[in-house]
């Protein structure tokens, strides 16, 4: 590998959770080639999250759900980039399709994991991912490794423009300092939802409590949010602002909060990597996986059972394998209610 590079591709086609988590390796890369430009490649819809981000000099979509689905495409989006004058790609996606762009780029230098084989053929050096040793942060850190960046994670923030950020706290200004506990019920899998009147019961409380709550969620989880709402006993100070953010935005607002309650889903590394404090519940996937929130304002809640079933899959599934969803359910209302109150206190005093 060279001692400098001036074009630098960042591959990352995964989930909005997975490309949140390469910021400490776009950060590592920018303070290892000062002068380099860093580009990244991100799954489109993904990419207006990271446009105000200092480290990058662009941030590109690549549409794998939709025009760039075939192997055809792919291999004719990574020839238009091999025109671009990259001189290193990095890719942290593993599959046969991020392999096939990777190729097509003909990029003089192109770091990608060993596994799976193929890689080996594509990439002009090879990183062991470690999957059941390394964190994932630490593991996209590890691509850095043949260029002498350590896997020591560095300090990243997450850029928002500041008229969006504006706009957050002008929104906020109106809960007069009052604790406002943002709240998150969807995820891209059934599994890793919480039941809708656990949280149901969690708004009850907090409204009782005195806080303001904001309910989260894509455009697609509007009805969710809407559900949820209408089994809540008390909801005078709740907002539901399900589908009415853009990712930046969301990120701003977030960011305000004093408290986010969510399931594993994208949403929750936005949270992490800004300091929110944050209580995620997690069901089908357990820690050694590698994607657990970080950082000691993250609190982590799992079944007190032993479950023999957990883990189920990498990502979780459609429904239960054993039809009994307990990895959720043996999460109670009074372990959230615990834990939210103790992070709200626990402000107040610091205040």
């Amino acid at each position: 590998m060279k001692d400098n590079y001036k074009k630098i591709a960042l591959w990352q086609t995964a989930f909005l959770g997975d490309s949140v988590l390469t910021l400490p390796l776009i950060k590592a890369l920018s303070l290892r080639f000062p002068e380099a430009e860093i580009h990244l490649f991100v799954r489109k819809g993904v990419e207006p999250l990271f446009a105000a981000q200092k480290e990058l000099a662009g941030v590109y979509g690549f549409d794998k759900r939709g025009a760039q689905k075939s192997m055809k495409a792919a291999f004719k989006y990574g020839a238009e980039i091999a025109k671009q004058d990259y001189d290193l790609w990095i890719s942290a996606h593993t599959s046969m399709r991020s392999a096939v762009v990777s190729m097509a780029s003909k990029i003089p230098d192109r770091i990608g994991y060993t596994a799976p084989w193929y890689n080996r053929l594509v990439y002009t050096k090879t990183v062991n991912r470690k999957f059941t040793e390394l964190e994932e942060v630490e593991r996209l850190l590890a691509l850095g490794k043949p260029l002498g960046i350590s896997e020591s994670t560095p300090q990243v923030e997450l850029n928002i423009p500041s008229d969006i950020l504006a706009e957050s706290k002008s929104f906020f200004s109106q809960f007069s300092g009052r604790p406002v506990i943002g709240i998150h019920p969807g995820s891209t899998w059934q599994t890793k939802k919480w039941p809708e009147n656990n949280f149901a019961q969690i708004i009850s409380k907090c409204v009782k409590a005195g806080y303001k709550v904001l309910l989260f969620g894509g455009p697609d989880e509007m009805d969710l949010c809407n559900v949820i709402l209408q089994q809540a006993e008390h909801k005078t100070d709740v907002t539901n602002i399900a589908g009415k953010l853009n990712l930046q935005q969301l990120a701003a607002y977030i960011r305000q909060l004093n408290l986010y309650l969510t399931n594993d889903s994208g949403p929750m590394h936005i949270a992490w990597i800004q300091n929110v404090p944050l209580v995620a519940m997690f069901g089908p996937t357990v820690k050694k996986f590698g994607f657990f929130p970080r950082g000691k304002n993250s609190t982590i809640l799992e079944s007190s059972e032993n479950l023999s079933c957990r883990p189920c899959g990498l990502h979780g599934g459609k429904s239960c394998p054993e039809k009994h969803h307990k990895c959720m359910t043996n999460i109670t209302v009074e372990m959230v209610w615990e834990e939210i109150i103790e992070k709200v206190e626990k402000q107040k005093v610091i205040l």
